[in-house]
């Protein structure tokens, strides 16, 4: 079983995270999950980045980089639209990672470095017709196709968090879909 650090999206550590956080879990992995906003939660994206760049968005993410020093390093990395910036970050950086869950979004890897780790396993997730994800999508296909051990899953619709059923973007399908493959990832790396 793998031992994953998950990080929330930009409204928070919802219940529709822990929820997914709780089906890992179930399967037997091991979970964590910093809350980066302190028990916060907002009703829209736009509210939560409010919040974020009120707070300061290198400082949150600097919290949760400092979360994952208590850990060991054989961790899988895994973040939700702007916990992809942590987690992707701490994948390509820190020595020892078993993989990335990168959902609803993926920066260049060149943010991080030269290139994505040789055999470092990684999982992309976004919706087709999502104007966050579009954004992301070239550096997503330029990471899938550059790396051995890259998948890119493309889902229909324009949803942005539609893995997260406590939110009026959830479509249950889609969401299936991705649990179904984050499970066999985890199975395999």
């Amino acid at each position: 079983m793998a031992e994953v650090l998950l990080y929330h999206h930009i409204q928070g550590l919802t219940d529709g995270v822990k929820s997914f956080a709780d089906e890992l879990r179930r399967a037997g992995h091991t979970v964590h999950m910093p809350d980066l906003f302190d028990g916060h939660t907002f009703d829209s994206i736009e509210e939560g980045f409010g919040f974020a760049r009120e707070a300061g968005l290198d400082a949150i993410r600097e919290r949760g980089a400092t979360f994952a020093e208590d850990l060991g390093p054989a961790l899988v990395y895994g973040g939700f639209s702007f916990g992809v910036t942590i987690a992707q970050a701490l994948a390509q950086t820190r020595p020892g990672a078993r993989g990335a869950l990168l959902v609803y979004s993926c920066l260049p890897v060149t943010e991080f470095g030269e290139a994505w780790p040789d055999g470092l396993p990684v999982q992309i997730h976004g919706k087709e017709g999502d104007e966050f994800f579009e954004e992301d999508l070239p550096a997503a296909r330029e990471l899938a196709d550059s790396a051995a051990s890259a998948e890119l899953f493309l889902y229909p619709g324009d949803q942005h968090l539609f893995a997260d059923s406590s939110l009026d973007a959830y479509d249950p399908a889609s969401a299936e879909l991705l649990m179904e493959r984050v499970q066999e990832f985890l199975a395999g790396v």
